[in-house]
């Protein structure tokens, strides 16, 4: 139980890694992490989907906002998008450690 709870954990949270420096990092973290736990615990399987299709969902977002930036209301998008980005990781990662499945909202589901 301990394991599969850690590894939703951190697959969550490996989305962090894009500031340390890590190109795409908020992707290839849960990616990697996913298909690494996938097969090992079902907890670990749906937490590392949600993950993995939130942070797609992200970058599309990111990029609609930076296009739009060209007519001014994409820098309050971006603003906004940083910001819900951050505070769901931050849910999505607690409701993992009392081992729970979090379904973001605003996520286009790509693998289901």
């Amino acid at each position: 139980m301990r394991n599969e709870t850690t590894a939703a954990i951190f697959t969550h949270i490996s989305s962090f890694s894009i500031f340390i420096g890590i190109p795409f990092g908020n992707l290839i973290g849960p990616l990697v992490l996913w298909l690494i736990f996938r097969k090992q615990s079902e907890l670990a399987d749906e937490n590392g989907k949600e993950a993995v299709n939130f942070q797609i969902s992200i970058m599309i977002y990111f990029i609609i906002s930076a296009i739009l930036c060209l007519i001014l209301i994409g820098f309050l998008l971006l603003l906004a998008v940083c910001i819900v980005w951050f505070i769901f990781v931050i849910i999505a990662t607690v409701q993992a450690s009392e081992g729970k499945v979090y379904r973001y909202p605003l996520t286009i589901r790509f693998i289901k």
